[in-house]
């Protein structure tokens, strides 16, 4: 059996590769619904609310910053400190945490401070905008929360502190 594994080839990663997004229906004041998929290191998904449904600063962005700070949150969790790859597809966010986009919205500066605060826990993080055909997963773990919140009366379980 040992013979059968080609030399060099790597059986697990050490870095996290998370794919998140965010959705929220209606745009402004909605549900806002995120979701996120790990792998390499780990291999996990979930879903959830962003904030509390109908919040005035209940929107796609925010959702998008959830995704981001939920699967970091969880990988820290999990004792995870190596290096992360973010990948979504909101130029944003992820314009926003290279330093190419100034955090104009008030509402956005909590969510950049802690995901950037989370950030340096890690041995390294890469923020990588990807088309959202690449982020067919997250999108519909996204859509996912805030169709289960409008069936359960908008209150499938909203993250923490939110």
């Amino acid at each position: 059996m040992d013979e059968q594994i080609p030399r060099g080839t790597a059986l697990w990663s050490d870095t996290a590769v998370v794919h998140f997004d965010g959705s929220c229906q209606p745009p402004r004041g909605g549900v806002a619904g995120y979701g996120f998929t790990v792998e390499g290191a780990f291999d996990y998904e979930e879903c959830g609310l962003a904030v509390r449904p109908g919040a005035a600063h209940a929107t796609n962005n925010v959702a998008e910053y959830a995704g981001a700070i939920s699967a970091l949150e969880w990988l820290l969790r999990r004792g995870f400190r190596g290096p992360v790859v973010l990948r979504g597809d909101s130029q944003l966010v992820i314009r926003q945490m290279r330093g190419e986009y100034e955090v104009r919205a008030d509402h956005l500066k909590a969510y950049h401070d802690r995901l950037e605060g989370l950030a340096k826990e890690f041995g390294r993080v890469a923020y990588d905008w990807i088309p959202r055909e690449e982020n067919r997963r997250a999108d519909a773990l996204s859509k996912l929360a805030v169709d289960r919140a409008g069936r359960a009366g908008a209150d499938p379980a909203p993250r923490p502190g939110a």
